[in-house]
């Protein structure tokens, strides 16, 4: 009974802040239109923030946001300023993240099924892509300073040349930072990486460089995209949504998943405090 209590009475007491207080650990606006955030947090928002980093933070936390399009739709916008939306409220996310200790994050941003979609559509979100991963080379100093590791993981391949260029000057720039590690799934599906991997395997046995009784699960994750990576802990996807959609399913096996009502846009500081508080508790066990 001691631990229960030890769990719930801080959770308790943040959820009595949040709705005695109206508190919005809310960062910079959305005007911002900047990556790496300075946080702003007032007192009482520290306050929560120690409370819930007196727990088990996850240390990997993945995201498939959701709900760009039907932001789009239902405010009657074109599509691509509902995918900048989006972009905005999650760089909010990331730093609400990173208020809150967690080290690493994984965000799923573009699959390789959304080739499919239009090629209006999918000519906007490449350059929608192509600005935001130009900000972010723009914005090096903030990166340095927070230690920030971008890695982006997909088949990049499929992707236009001047944006591979720019995805890894982003990596090459940022791979000795190891304070926090932020993932973009990005030309990606589960189903691709695993393939790649098998891939990788099959060639090495072909090779001799691998015998037939090597091949684990331990190697299978060496191979694939995220093979520096802790499993996540905790998945969000916003928009109410429970499909993994293609998402991580190699690494999620144990981990936790949360489906948030809101679209990503509506997406609230809130409910992310709530949902990692939940996760210190579950962590206990894993």
């Amino acid at each position: 009974m001691t631990f229960h209590c030890a769990v719930y009475f801080p959770k308790l007491v943040v959820l009595w802040i949040i709705s005695i207080l109206h508190l919005k650990i809310s960062l910079p606006s959305l005007v911002e239109m900047s990556w790496i955030r300075d946080s702003t947090l007032s007192w009482i928002q520290l306050l929560c923030v120690k409370i819930i980093k007196n727990g088990r933070v996850p240390k990997h936390v993945a995201f498939i946001m959701d709900g760009n399009r039907r932001y789009a739709k239902k405010n009657n916008v074109q599509k691509v300023e509902g995918h900048s939306q989006g972009f905005e409220k999650l760089a909010e996310t990331l730093q609400w993240c990173l208020d809150l200790g967690i080290s690493e994050v994984t965000v799923y941003a573009f699959s390789i099924e959304n080739f499919k979609r239009s090629q209006e559509e999918v000519d906007a979100l490449m350059e929608l892509s192509r600005q935001k991963f130009k900000q972010l080379l723009c914005e090096k100093d903030k990166l340095m300073e927070h230690g920030v590791c971008i890695r982006i993981i997909g088949n990049l391949s499929l992707l236009p040349q001047d944006i591979q260029k720019l995805i890894a000057q982003a990596m090459i720039l940022t791979k000795d930072n190891n304070k926090t590690f932020l993932n973009v799934a990005f030309a990606y599906t589960a189903r691709e990486e695993m393939a790649q991997a098998v891939q990788a395997v099959v060639s090495g046995v072909e090779d001799g460089a691998l015998r037939v009784s090597d091949v684990t699960q331990k190697l299978l994750s060496s191979c694939m995209y995220t093979s520096t990576s802790p499993d996540p802990e905790l998945l969000i996807r916003t928009s109410g949504e429970v499909r993994l959609s293609d998402y991580m399913l190699w690494q999620v096996g144990i981990g936790e998943s949360k489906a948030v009502e809101h679209k990503l846009t509506a997406f609230k500081s809130q409910e992310c405090c709530l949902l990692i508080m939940d996760a210190c508790f579950y962590v206990q066990y894993l």
